[in-house]
């Protein structure tokens, strides 16, 4: 039992470093908006947009694609625990009506 909760903690804390990995991410995204902002030249911001669009885009891409397969590990482990802990209370359950 002890071991389904260190298995259990250690995808929490996966989970914790995909929406970290993702708010870092945000904030990089933060961080070049605001600076568009500050541009004085029409083609220079038409430049920069789509360069810092074309950059977002693929980031945002890697990240889906990152996340899809972690996600799909995570949910893999998860329902794999679910089904120990289920057999673990039907074992319960049928010790104490012996």
């Amino acid at each position: 039992m002890e071991k389904q909760f260190e298995i259990l903690t250690e995808t929490i804390q996966d989970i914790k470093s995909l929406i970290s990995t993702f708010n870092a991410t945000l904030v990089n995204i933060e961080k070049r908006l605001s600076s568009l902002e500050k541009m004085d030249s029409i083609e220079h911001r038409v430049e920069v947009n789509q360069i810092d669009l074309s950059d977002i885009k693929e980031s945002l891409q890697r990240i889906e694609e990152k996340q899809s397969s972690e996600i799909h590990h995570i949910n893999r482990r998860l329902d794999s625990h679910l089904v120990k802990l289920a057999k673990a209370e039907e074992d319960i359950i049928i010790l104490k009506t012996k």
